[in-house]
């Protein structure tokens, strides 16, 4: 698995398996069966409810002799209400509790909303004392990451955020080059939207190497050398999905891809005043 160094000198796979939206029941095999088609960056997050489950799987993996816990790379991250500092490091002990680990490889301050130089403070006394490796920031705009990494002593390894054909945050990553954090994308399918996968577009790329839709969209974020995150509960779509460093697409080929963007999020964007009234809202809801 080709590997990303960041910017504290700890080293990533570039390609990861993620657990979002995975039912509860099929998590732990799914991260299993992940694990044997040769992933090592796992990552899920409180929110999610899943991280025992998560926990599970690569427990079970590594006592059939898979992987090691050192092979892997396991990423978990902190939600709106776990913000503050002193709940913020309470969280941390939580994750690592519930998911029977020492240490996570890379932890994440899930959305840019709350208490979040709180968590930072939190994250970055974890750092130091050996039991995350690598911390970052999830979906912060370019401007709120650079104002993150001028405020703080430590700066972010990571800023996890939406990168996809439709969002292709060319902008964004020269930005994030020019700080030294490392982009990692969050919903490269895009779930689908715009019809992604029978995109004629990307079809007719891929029948030039014999890939399929989700490949040439894999590919094209290696490329760009942005750490990728696929989704699948079937053993023969991770197989595939992984099955991407035996071809390289042409200038031509990325110059159709850019020729597709959007510039827009396909599922909300998170300063839009709509967006963060119905978070706050959740968050209440949540808290109640």
């Amino acid at each position: 698995m080709r590997t990303i160094q960041l910017n504290n000198g700890v080293k990533m796979p570039q390609l990861g398996f993620g657990v979002y939206q995975i039912p509860l029941e099929e998590t732990a095999e799914a991260v299993y069966q992940a694990i044997k088609a040769g992933y090592r960056l796992i990552d899920t997050a409180s929110i999610y409810g899943n991280e025992k489950e998560t926990g599970e799987g690569i427990k079970r993996a590594i006592d059939e002799g898979l992987t090691t816990r050192e092979e892997l790379f396991v990423t978990s991250k902190l939600f709106i209400l776990q913000a503050p500092e002193e709940k913020a490091a309470e969280t941390i002990e939580q994750s690592l509790n519930v998911m029977g680990l020492d240490y996570l490889d890379l932890y994440l301050i899930h959305q840019p909303y709350g208490d979040v130089y709180g968590a930072w403070r939190a994250m970055v006394a974890a750092q130091k004392a050996g039991k995350l490796r690598a911390i970052g920031i999830s979906n912060f705009k370019s401007a709120k990451m650079i104002e993150f990494v001028g405020l703080n002593d430590v700066k972010p390894q990571i800023n996890q955020i939406e990168v996809n054909p439709w969002n292709q945050r060319i902008e964004d990553q020269e930005w994030h080059e020019k700080y030294g954090v490392q982009i990692e994308a969050w919903a490269p399918f895009a779930e689908g939207h715009h019809d992604l996968f029978t995109n004629p577009v990307l079809a007719e790329i891929g029948e030039q190497y014999g890939k399929s839709v989700g490949q040439v969209v894999l590919r094209w974020l290696m490329q760009r050398g942005i750490v990728a995150l696929a989704k699948s509960v079937r053993p023969e779509r991770m197989a595939e999905n992984i099955n991407i460093f035996d071809f390289e697409l042409s200038d031509a080929d990325v110059e159709k891809i850019s020729a597709l963007d959007r510039k827009e999020s396909a599922f909300f964007d998170h300063d839009a005043p709509q967006q963060v009234e119905w978070v706050m809202n959740r968050m209440l809801d949540t808290e109640n």
